[in-house]
């Protein structure tokens, strides 16, 4: 097992220090066991950076000491971007029966659909929730049909979309970024969409 960084357990140190942050990003799995795990949840109770919350969420996800239970249910509700809830969803799955997850998903389901008037081209977040790590991820390992429906419910919302904010990147099982297009492809295909809609209102 490969050793965890000292910078990490050191609760002086700022979030904001490089070597904390690479410490952070560069730290896997194999790193982590019922003794040092209490390290990265403090470390996500008291940053505001949403990349390492986001960095520990995926690190302790597939974790199931029974301490992290209220971690991820209370995470779970602090989250507002709706990738970052299903991170902990994943990691509270392992603590909860399906009865309790479809409750938790309604109300997503509801978040969700709003997304679509407050935010019609929300390419990314939608990439997010169909990533490798995320609600496919769910509904293979449990097959529950609320994970179903929420995967569902991603994909309509997503292939209502214009073309141009289709298949710019996706995220693959260990919740790293993989890009489609070059950024400036991307770019050019969004910034063209909206020059044909501004033309149409003249």
């Amino acid at each position: 097992m490969s050793k965890f960084p000292a910078i990490l357990t050191d609760e002086k140190v700022k979030d904001s220090n490089k070597d904390f942050r690479n410490a952070l990003f560069s730290l896997d799995r194999n790193s982590i066991d019922k003794d040092n795990f209490v390290h990265l949840t403090r470390i996500y109770s008291i940053t505001k950076q949403l990349d390492l919350r986001n960095k520990v969420l995926r690190l302790l996800y597939d974790f199931d000491f029974p301490e992290l239970k209220d971690f991820f249910n209370n995470a779970y509700k602090k989250e507002r971007y709706l990738d970052m809830k299903i991170y902990a969803l994943r990691g509270l799955s392992q603590f909860l029966s399906e009865k309790e997850i479809e409750k938790l998903l309604q109300k997503f389901n509801l978040t969700l659909s709003k997304r679509q008037e407050t935010t019609p081209y929300n390419y990314q977040e939608y990439e997010l929730l169909r990533g490798q790590n995320a609600l496919p991820y769910l509904l293979k390992k449990y097959n529950y049909n609320c994970f179903k429906e929420s995967l569902h419910q991603v994909n309509e919302q997503y292939n209502a979309m214009p073309e141009a904010f289709k298949g710019h990147f996706t995220i693959d099982d260990n919740g790293e970024f993989v890009s489609l297009r070059t950024p400036e492809e991307s770019s050019q295909m969004i910034k063209e969409f909206f020059n044909k809609q501004q033309g149409r209102h003249l």
